[in-house]
Order: structure tokens, then C-alpha cells, then sequence
């Protein structure tokens, strides 16, 4: 079986994957796993696939991410290896879809208005 590349995205974070057949090894932007996510919460949302289809250890991931927060880097990265493992096999899709991790989260901070101080918040009104 040949390398499987696919893409996720979440708020302003792009992750692109390339996903094997392997010992289970995790590189993200050319570091180990626990070294570049230190926290195990979010250690657990980049493998939260592979226990879901039962595939711990089965294949070896090399991730590219850029832009957004470590938490949405890991979600966008959830959801290339979600997609990556319908590629690999079909039968793993109905699972995947149900917990959602195959599904685009459009949710983006709203942009800054002009007369505003954030994007709804306003200046503070005087009537006086």
C-alpha cells in the first residue's frame, strides 16, 4: 500500500498528512508527537481516530501544520487522519462519521467592524 496524503483544516490551522503503513510513530513539523503537543488532551484528540477504528500502532504519520493555536492545530490534524483512514479502508467511515470527525468545523472569530472596539463589543455609550 502506497502513502495516503490528505488534508484537514479547523479555524485558521492547515494540516497536511501523509499516512503509511507502519510501527505507529506520530511526526509533527519534524518532532515527536509528545514533543510539540505536550499536553496529553490534546495528544488524546490527535489519536482519537485510531482508537475509534481500533488501528493503534498500524500505520506511521508524518504531519505538516501551519496557522491557528496548538488546540486547533490538533483538531484539523484529527480530521486529516480521519479522512486518511476512510481512504485506507471504507468500512471505517460510518464510525468516523458519527463522532463527527469527518465533518468541516466552519466556526472562525469574526471579523473586527470599524466604530467598534471588538467585533460586537462597542464603546462605552455617555449620555452625559
Amino acid at each position: 500500500m502506497q502513502v495516503i496524503n490528505t488534508i484537514g483544516r479547523r479555524k485558521t490551522a492547515v494540516a497536511r498528512i501523509y499516512m503509511q503503513p507502519g510501527k505507529g510513530e506520530i511526526s509533527v513539523n519534524g518532532r515527536e508527537l509528545s514533543t510539540y503537543f505536550p499536553t496529553e488532551v490534546l495528544q488524546i484528540i490527535l489519536n482519537q481516530p485510531f482508537h475509534l477504528v481500533e488501528s493503534n500502532g498500524k500505520y506511521d504519520v508524518k504531519v505538516n501544520v501551519r496557522g491557528g493555536g496548538i488546540a486547533g492545530q490538533a483538531e484539523a490534524i484529527r480530521m486529516a487522519i480521519s479522512r486518511a483512514l476512510v481512504e485506507a479502508d471504507g468500512d471505517n467511515r460510518p464510525a468516523l462519521k458519527k463522532e463527527g470527525f469527518l465533518t468541516r468545523d466552519s466556526r472562525m472569530v469574526e471579523r473586527k467592524k470599524y466604530g467598534r472596539r471588538k467585533a460586537r463589543r462597542r464603546f462605552q455609550f455617555s449620555k452625559r
